[in-house]
C-alpha cells in the first residue's frame, strides 16, 4: 500500500543548481509511491517582506523562476504561496480532507520553506516525516546539513529519513 501524503516544496526552476539539481529527479519519482501529493512553488510579490526587509527579489510572480522543475503527476494538487511554509490555508484544508495524521516532505530549501513546513505541521499535531535524500539547499550542503541539524532538535530524530 502506497503511503498516505507527499508535500513537495518548491522544487521549481529559481531554486536549482548544483546543490539541489538531483532533487527534480528525486521527487519526480518518489511522488508516485504516495496516495495523495501537494506540490507547492513559492512566489515572491512585489512589496513582500522577502523583498522588503531582506532583499531578495527572486521569484517574481509570471516568472520562469516560479515553474516547476519537476512534472507533477496528473492529480498532485498545486499550490502556490508567499511564505516560507508549506502549510498554507489551501494545504491545511487538502490535510483535514484527507485525514492525514502524518506527511512526508521534501523539497527545497532544507534549511528554510523544508524546515519551517515540518515544524507548523508538528505544532499542528501532524507528524512531519522528512525525507532528507530528497531534499536540499540552493545555498549549498553547509545549508542542508544546518537544516537537518535543526530538524532534528525541532521535529526529533526519527523524523529524519535517509531512505524512503
Amino acid at each position: 500500500m502506497a503511503a498516505h501524503c507527499l508535500i513537495i516544496v518548491d522544487v521549481q526552476r529559481g531554486f536549482i543548481n548544483r546543490s539541489t539539481a538531483h532533487v527534480p529527479a528525486a521527487v519526480e519519482a518518489l511522488q508516485h509511491r504516495f496516495a495523495h501529493v501537494i506540490a507547492l512553488r513559492f512566489v515572491n510579490p512585489a512589496g513582500s517582506f522577502h523583498r522588503r526587509l531582506i532583499g531578495w527579489t527572486r521569484c517574481a510572480p509570471g516568472s520562469e523562476e516560479t515553474e516547476f522543475a519537476f512534472a507533477p503527476r496528473a492529480d498532485a494538487l498545486k499550490v502556490e504561496k508567499t511564505t516560507y511554509s508549506a502549510f498554507t490555508p489551501t494545504v491545511r484544508s487538502e490535510l483535514r480532507r484527507i485525514g492525514a495524521a502524518e506527511v512526508h516532505l521534501c523539497g527545497i530549501a532544507t534549511d528554510g520553506c523544508v524546515l519551517k513546513t515540518a515544524v507548523d505541521l508538528f505544532e499542528a499535531g501532524i507528524v512531519p516525516i522528512v525525507l532528507a535524500d530528497a531534499c536540499a539547499s540552493h545555498g549549498g550542503p553547509e545549508c542542508h546539513d544546518a537544516g537537518l541539524l535543526l530538524l532534528r532538535r525541532f521535529i526529533g530524530v526519527q523524523q529524519i529519513v535517509r531512505e524512503f
